[in-house]
């Protein structure tokens, strides 16, 4: 069974702020595999702990957020 992090989980173990998370949502770098019915709470994974590994690292070769985007999305 694999974990289930919310998006406050998220931000609190990945070191990322909250509002850094929700903007990399909006541009598109990171997915939510689900949402709570109940809620409406996103729902995140290991995969996205690894994704964000990878944008940090792409971020310390100072490539930009939009060429992430772009190398992310052919990565899937």
């Amino acid at each position: 069974m694999k974990n289930i992090y919310l998006l406050k989980d998220l931000a609190r173990l990945s070191g990322y702020s909250t509002y850094t998370l929700k903007y990399y949502l909006r541009l598109g770098l990171l997915e939510e595999i689900g949402r709570s019915p109940t809620t409406n709470f996103r729902f995140f994974d290991e995969s996205t702990f690894e994704r964000l590994e990878k944008i940090k690292n792409l971020r310390a070769k100072k490539i930009s957020l939009e060429e992430i985007r772009i190398q992310l999305s052919g990565a899937k």
